[in-house]
């Protein structure tokens, strides 16, 4: 009895539309999620940031949530705060409007309420894009199962909560796959909004960048033409403009030619007492990891060590890796451009996790052609995943490496 039931029911699956079997994950995906965050609800403490027992809607206007709310009621400050010692302190500059203010008018003025259905929404989408993205190069069933791993994935919550990052990935995968299609003319409407959405533009600027001489070395194979080898050498000059807009904007309207990076180096005082007096690139990630490090009892050389080992591995995935090398060369530039980015720019820490978010296409390489036996691990330890990565950055929330 059993099996002929469950044929029919993977018979009327297979028959299903492709948005609709999109759709059902993305569905299944958000009652996982939101299960996960009331057990973490009722397993709050007094300790924790939310305090005992709180309701799953403080959890939309948590951490950075708070930031973004403040930006879409009071928008940004002409003076920059500081603290006791007279550096900046934390401000809204370091968070990016589009976000915010969407979420504002979407809510009517509810903001957590229109923070929420952004989320959900761009999260869809972002689902529906990944599958366009990803079908052509490892078909069409493996682009379901990637869909799933993204849906159920360990960072999956970010789909529910006040943070861009849903939004950004939905208009980074439709950019991706507008490059991947060669259509890019669209992509000047994408590029300022993904860029005033949340920080990683520049990363899509270098990747432009190296996409325009992938397309250049093989010319031979796909002729380069004129009119596109502008495209792409005006889009990057766009993409790295509005990557340093932000700067000038927060320059002109505080009188702080630094006030931005000023204000991005203040969360840095969480972890380090003698920060840097100026942003250099590459020093927050070296001194990251001797920090962390002396943390786990490890001198700084083994930090370095141990972060020059994690580059290695990456490049490596990049470049040797079957299942990698199978979702094409744009996915592979795409992917070794953010972590350069990562890299030069911030400081590693338990909002890190967060930050790969945008690496998203490389979920496609987990679902290459395998057994089903694989697939349904792979969703199961995502699952798991999700659930220790709420636990500690929601139901716990009470110590420094507790920030998602």
């Amino acid at each position: 009895m059993a099996q002929p039931l469950l044929t029919r029911g993977l018979r009327r699956w297979t028959r299903t539309p492709v948005l609709g079997r999109i759709a059902v994950i993305y569905a299944l995906g958000r009652l996982v999620t939101t299960g996960l965050l009331a057990l973490a609800a009722s397993q709050s403490s007094p300790l924790s940031r939310f305090g005992a027992h709180p309701d799953l809607a403080d959890y939309v206007v948590g951490w950075d949530g708070q930031w973004y709310w403040t930006v879409a009621v009071f928008g940004y400050p002409s003076v920059l705060p500081v603290d006791a010692s007279g550096q900046v302190s934390e401000n809204a500059w370091a968070f990016m409007p589009v976000y915010a203010y969407l979420a504002n008018a979407v809510g009517f003025g509810e903001w957590g309420r229109g923070a929420l259905l952004v989320s959900l929404v761009a999260g869809f989408g972002a689902c529906v894009s990944l599958h366009r993205l990803l079908r052509a190069r490892i078909g069409t069933s493996a682009a379901l199962w990637a869909v799933a791993f993204f849906a159920f994935g360990p960072l999956a919550a970010l789909f529910q909560v006040g943070y861009a990052e849903s939004l950004f990935v939905l208009l980074l995968l439709v950019a991706l796959d507008l490059v991947a299609r060669r259509r890019y003319v669209l992509l000047y409407a994408i590029i300022p909004v993904m860029g005033f959405t949340r920080p990683g533009v520049l990363a899509f600027a270098l990747f432009l960048g190296l996409h325009g001489i992938a397309r250049w070395w093989r010319r031979d194979a796909e002729p380069l033409h004129g009119r596109e080898a502008v495209h792409i050498v005006a889009l990057g000059a766009l993409a790295t403009a509005v990557g340093f807009a932000w700067q000038v904007i927060a320059a002109v309207v505080t009188g702080d030619p630094g006030a931005y990076l000023k204000t991005e180096l203040s969360w840095r005082r969480n972890w380090l007492a003698d920060e840097a007096a100026a942003f250099v690139p590459f020093e927050g990630f070296v001194r990251g990891a001797g920090f962390w490090a002396g943390r786990w009892g490890l001198t700084e050389g083994a930090g370095w060590l141990l972060l020059a080992l994690l580059v290695a591995a990456a490049v490596s995935l990049l470049l040797r890796s079957r299942a990698v090398r199978a979702l094409g060369a744009d996915m592979r530039l795409w992917s070794a451009s953010y972590v350069l980015y990562l890299l030069a720019v911030f400081f590693p820490q338990s909002s890190t996790f967060r930050l790969l978010f945008p690496l998203t296409p490389l979920v496609g390489a987990l679902a290459v052609p395998r057994s089903r036996t694989y697939r349904w691990g792979v969703l199961l330890v995502s699952v798991l995943l999700q659930g220790l990565w709420i636990h500690q950055m929601y139901g716990l929330a009470h110590t420094y490496w507790q920030v998602p």
